[in-house]
């Protein structure tokens, strides 16, 4: 029973970072009909930028919540500002031109960043700085539940918070849901659309820094090919959901990390990335538009 409660602990942190970054690309395809494939290595921008921003100001020598939320402040930073890069000299451009060269174009985006950041960074893997100690809080059931746990989950969840506050409670949330069903219609009705996607593209980036940070104190390795399979999990999380639905990518992710860590603990480690590509697989035999999502009708 300890083992069951301590790996569903785990599952719901690995869950919640799952959910972080898919519910950047749900924003993106619900704003503008696309998959933003760069979006993981904004991921690992993020990482690098809390990396160097403990190194500069030497956080490690003064551990504490102050040195965390710097390190969060800094991979928020550099994912927004890499988002809205992106999304003005590589995407923006094309928005008019075929799905086809939008899709090619972010599989390019994404190799420039994985392959610059070999360049940049190295390509050997660093530790992440080690800004909290990870102590045991309280034991229950014969479970020790540690700053950790608590941690992963807990700013996840303010994460997800802060955003369905913004989606649903303020005047640019009602600008990106007025644009995700006809952007043409909200111009007419005097939304900025350019202003709605850099929005857009900004807040999903600066989830995917959340959820670097997270990663690096749970799980303290960063390189720059860091985001490849978590991406693909995420995405997978987004599909699952249903992509383009917020709540979608929420449970697609909590579902993931569950599945995932139970995989790992009665059945072998070998299997936990098969296990993304068979629940994806199995959901777009079953049910193509994800738990959450509505079947549309493409129109020719």
């Amino acid at each position: 029973m300890q083992d069951l409660i301590q790996h569903l602990i785990n599952g719901l942190g690995l869950g919640a970072i799952y959910a972080l970054i898919a519910l950047g690309y749900t924003m993106v395809y619900g704003v503008l009909q696309m998959i933003n494939f760069a979006h993981s290595d904004v991921y690992m921008v993020g990482a690098f930028a809390a990396y160097y921003a403990a190194r500069w100001f030497n956080l490690e020598s003064m551990p504490g919540v102050v040195s965390f939320a710097i390190l969060l402040l800094a991979a928020i930073t550099g994912c927004a500002l890499l988002g809205l890069l992106i999304e003005r000299f590589a995407y923006r451009p094309l928005r008019n031109a075929p799905k086809l060269n939008i899709l090619i174009t972010a599989i390019g985006v994404s190799l420039l960043l994985e392959y610059s950041g070999q360049v940049i960074f190295g390509a050997d893997p660093k530790v992440f700085p080690e800004v909290l100690n990870n102590t045991p809080l309280f034991e229950m059931a014969g479970v020790s539940f540690k700053l950790f746990d608590f941690l992963v989950i807990g700013v996840g969840l303010v994460a997800m918070a802060v955003l369905h506050f913004l989606i649903y409670h303020t005047k640019q949330g009602r600008a990106m849901r007025a644009v995700s069903v006809n952007p043409r219609v909200a111009s007419i009705l005097g939304v900025n659309v350019d202003r709605t996607i850099v929005f857009t593209f900004v807040l999903g980036s600066a989830l995917a820094g959340v959820g670097s940070v997270l990663v690096g104190v749970k799980y303290p390795k960063i390189e720059p090919l860091m985001g490849m399979m978590i991406g693909l999990k995420a995405f997978v999380a987004a599909v699952l959901g249903g992509i383009g639905n917020i709540m979608g990518a929420v449970l697609g992710g909590l579902i993931m990390g569950l599945s995932e860590e139970m995989v790992v603990a009665y059945l072998s480690s070998t299997y936990r990335d098969a296990v993304a590509f068979g629940i994806l697989i199995l959901i777009l035999i079953v049910r193509p538009s994800g738990l959450l999502g509505r079947n549309q009708t493409e129109k020719l």
